[in-house]
């Protein structure tokens, strides 16, 4: 079980740990779940679509591009780590709110 935050600040940006749960009634955050943000995404994983729902979810969320948002570890995962540039730890913590303190 993780116990570090799921958001730590790299050079560029941030990288945010997070659980997918793919093939959910909505796309949503949920809160944390072993150390790491838990997201809800309609999209099954085939093809690719889950990790594309992922990171247009977390765009949508912090307000930045899509091309902001890079998956760097967990392609083929429920485990995955993103990089978000252009944006601090703050920001990202300020903009997700409650879901960074809820467990699930």
């Amino acid at each position: 079980m993780r116990t570090a935050s799921p958001i730590r600040t790299t050079p560029g940006g941030v990288r945010i740990d997070i659980r997918v749960i793919p093939r959910a009634s909505k796309t949503a955050f949920a809160g944390l779940r072993d150390g790491r943000l838990l997201l809800r995404v309609t999209a099954p994983p085939v093809e690719g679509a889950a990790n594309s729902a992922v990171i247009a979810a977390v765009a949508t969320a912090l307000d930045v591009p899509k091309r902001a948002v890079a998956l760097i570890d967990g392609d083929s995962s429920r485990n995955k780590s993103l990089e978000v540039a252009g944006v601090t730890e703050a920001v990202v913590r300020q903009r997700l709110g409650t879901q960074l303190t809820t467990k699930v």
